[in-house]
């Protein structure tokens, strides 16, 4: 997963060019799908200090240059979009790429999309309830009519292309927000939660409200699925994993955070406590992050994890070693321990 923040580099303070940010964008999705692993996910900000205003124009390139690794965006800011477009978008990357594109949709932590296309922060949940409710009918049915108070009426709108996909799969991101939660578990749809730094227990309530919130609705508790969005680093050795990760990750937190200009200092103490076992971040030796990941499925019972790998303007190099090693030496691990533990006592 990436945002593809372009952030100068703490060392030698070089910025690097969106052109090369979205090109090194691709090669990871690349060597993502070559490694294994399962799913590959752009972030969507619209500033000029990150590439990735369009995920799924990103993802298109992505497409092109991989065969079997699923392409998500991670999240889509649904509330200042229009869901015609989304689908629109989305929808034509599930043809170019064979069937593999996903959305995750979301009400945007950060906010510059609103203003830029026009919309009031006052309307921000109710923007992203009734075009999440548009959306979900443009997957169901074609033609469509519809009505809404934030968005002009469909009368027999003809939306499309389809989706190659029978069902292509909408997500909704969660922050850990109670009423969030709630009604993506009444929807029975899939929940993305985001967990950015505290401890690993952060989403418990969270995962309680939408498990009860689905069970209260009448949907099959069987079929929903979790997943969380989380920020890491697999390096060789435990120790050079957070020598790698720190001084990028803190960069980003200071020069990308949700206010521009308002981001925090965070000293190595600190980041040495969120690599802990007991707290958020996912960093350290493939051993030491398949026991991370497998404490994360077991608190939640998730179907799968996003890796957020070199937030901060990381190097190009660095971020590639750790893609492979998550695909070649800590999901073969996870999904064998999480397999085994789902079988049936003999």
């Amino acid at each position: 997963m990436t945002f593809a923040e372009i952030t100068a580099d703490p060392a030698t303070g070089a910025l690097p060019s969106a052109h090369r940010r979205a090109r090194e964008t691709v090669e990871q999705a690349r060597l993502a799908d070559e490694a294994g692993l399962d799913l590959f996910a752009v972030g969507e900000h619209h500033r000029t200090d990150f590439v990735g205003s369009a995920p799924a124009v990103v993802l298109a390139a992505a497409a092109e240059a991989t065969t079997d690794i699923r392409l998500t965006s991670a999240v889509t800011v649904l509330s200042s979009d229009d869901p015609v477009r989304v689908w629109e978008q989305f929808a034509t990357l599930d043809q170019l790429s064979g069937g593999r594109a996903e959305i995750i949709a979301g009400r945007g932590s950060y906010t510059e999309s609103f203003p830029l296309f026009g919309y009031d922060l006052a309307d921000y949940a109710d923007l992203f309830r009734e075009k999440l409710d548009l959306l979900l009918r443009i997957r169901a049915q074609n033609p469509i009519t519809w009505n809404g108070r934030l968005r002009p009426a469909l009368d027999a709108a003809d939306v499309g292309p389809r989706a190659m996909q029978e069902e292509l799969p909408i997500w909704v991101g969660v922050g850990g927000s109670p009423a969030s939660a709630i009604s993506t578990g009444r929807l029975g749809l899939p929940m993305a939660m985001a967990l950015l730094l505290g401890p690993i227990t952060s989403h418990r309530q969270t995962v309680d409200l939408y498990r009860e919130a689905a069970q209260d609705a009448g949907h099959d508790a069987a079929k929903l699925r979790t997943s969380i969005n989380l920020h890491g680093y697999v390096g060789r050795t435990s120790q050079g994993a957070r020598d790698t990760m720190y001084p990028y990750f803190a960069e980003g937190m200071m020069a990308n955070n949700h206010q521009r200009g308002r981001g925090f200092r965070m000293p190595r103490a600190a980041f040495q406590a969120q690599t802990s076992p007991d707290a958020g971040l996912v960093v350290g030796s493939p051993q030491e992050v398949v026991e991370k990941l497998l404490a994360y499925h077991e608190l939640y019972g998730l179907d799968r994890a996003l890796i957020q790998i070199g937030f901060g303007g990381m190097p190009q190099d660095d971020v590639l070693k750790a893609i492979e090693l998550l695909g070649t030496e800590v999901a073969p691990v996870v999904r064998r321990e999480v397999g085994s533990r789902k079988e049936p006592a003999a």
